[in-house]
């Protein structure tokens, strides 16, 4: 696998990521999409909904960003959403003490109990706690009563408004509330680009089951997630594992976790978790609430409290996982060419259109009549501007799977050249079958 600065340098360059604020210095752990970046989170989003939608009884919502401090005291984020945190006393450079340990910022020193900088060789204090999440304040004035907070996972939002889905629409367990939306959390060191940052975007389902039911719910979630990984986004079943967490790893919520990892340029990091929460949260929104968020039973005539199994997925670390998967170099002609080997379904432009000759004002219009036709099909692009060859060379780069092209044969015959990006192979087609053609090839 190529590193992680190689695949930076193409996603800066051809304006798939921005730093935040760039104009201003940048804002470390947010970034901006560009245009293509847009497209291709979009594409992943929209698959997801296709692949969750076909599951029985998942419904979608859509819950606010902000909530009063209420909610994640009866959550338990307020207590428990922490990292432990070590400063430098020299240099105060702050570091998450979990990863120091691991070595991630340098070669861990020790000097009987005291840790030291590997920065600056300076003492570092003992580990101590660091609230994650983002406070704000609702209304004119910042007083206790106005608290808010930027909500760090989307899964709250979801359980207060479980008795709205109950009586609403009638739901039988089991069944699932989705929703796609973005979360924040104030990380000690964001890092790695896109993969560690502090607003992000999530695509999560809490499915409620019924007690009796347990941790079968978990594996099949893994099970279906791993194969919507491979069969609809194209990863490469080698770079993916599951990883069990172990009881100490363990949320304060939860029973079970099962994490899908991803083997980055950087080292192998989670990019899903399946975690089994009980009734953890219900249960404790109806403590604080005083609400009753219980579920009536019909087969045993009794109400209880179901259990949830929450998958979740982050959009920005499957993206990066995406682009590393396809990112590739090789060489045609003896010139080195930089590839995404994009599963069209997530490519951001599926056809570019290209007249062979960028000064022939009859491939030109014959190329723009063929660029209308097809962008009531497909997101195609239009590019006349320099030679051929480097064209090619720019679709490559962003993924683009075929590259359709209008020569003088065309004006002739209505043939046209279709190239394939990864074999770089050209096959001439009639107009009349391309439509099938593409249909079948995307």
């Amino acid at each position: 696998m190529f590193n992680l600065e190689k695949i930076v340098n193409l996603m800066i360059r051809r304006g798939f990521v921005f730093q935040s604020a760039e104009i201003y210095g940048g804002l470390s752990g947010f970034y901006d999409f560009g245009h293509l970046g847009v497209l291709i989170k979009n594409n992943i989003k929209k698959l997801w909904l296709d692949f969750i939608l076909k599951e029985e009884n998942i419904f979608l919502v859509e819950t606010s960003i902000v909530n009063p401090s209420s909610v994640f005291y009866a959550s338990g984020h307020l207590e428990n959403f922490y990292d432990l945190l070590v400063e430098c006393k020299n240099c105060h450079t702050r570091f998450r003490y979990d990863h120091y340990l691991k070595g991630e910022y340098g070669k861990v020193k020790k000097d009987n109990d005291k840790y030291f900088c590997p920065l600056c060789d300076g003492i570092l204090t003992e580990p101590k706690k660091f609230n994650l999440m983002f406070k704000t304040y609702v209304g004119s004035t910042e007083e206790t009563s106005n608290e808010a907070f930027l909500r760090p996972e989307t899964a709250q939002g979801i359980f207060i408004n479980f008795e709205n889905y109950l009586k609403k629409y009638r739901l039988k367990l089991p069944f699932g509330i989705a929703q796609i939306g973005k979360a924040f959390r104030n990380e000690i060191t964001p890092k790695n680009f896109i993969f560690r940052i502090r607003e992000f975007e999530q695509m999560e389902i809490e499915f409620f089951i019924h007690p009796n039911d347990h941790f079968e719910w978990v594996e099949y979630w893994t099970k279906r997630s791993l194969e919507w990984y491979i069969n609809d986004l194209g990863l490469k079943k080698e770079n993916l594992f599951v990883y069990s967490q172990s009881k100490e790893e363990l949320a304060h919520y939860s029973i079970k976790t099962n994490d899908i990892y991803y083997k980055f340029p950087f080292g192998e990091d989670e990019i899903q978790g399946i975690a089994h929460r009980g009734n953890y949260d219900l249960s404790a929104h109806i403590k604080f609430s005083g609400k009753d968020l219980s579920y009536y039973d019909e087969s045993s005539k009794e109400k209880i409290i179901p259990y949830v199994i929450e998958p979740s997925w982050g959009v920005e670390r499957l993206f990066l996982a995406l682009i590393c998967d396809a990112y590739d170099e090789d060489e045609i002609n003896n010139e080195k060419r930089i590839v995404l080997r994009l599963s069209p379904k997530i490519s951001p432009i599926k056809i570019a259109i290209l007249p062979l000759l960028s000064n022939k004002e009859k491939l030109i219009k014959k190329a723009k009549e063929i660029y209308n036709y097809f962008k009531n099909y497909y997101l195609v692009y239009y590019d006349d501007s320099g030679s051929i060859g480097r064209r090619y060379r720019r679709q490559d780069e962003i993924g683009t799977p075929f590259c359709l092209t209008i020569d003088f044969q065309s004006l002739e015959d209505d043939t046209f050249t279709i190239r394939d990006r990864d074999s770089t192979q050209q096959i001439r087609i009639h107009f009349n079958d391309l439509l099938d053609y593409f249909k079948e090839k995307i």
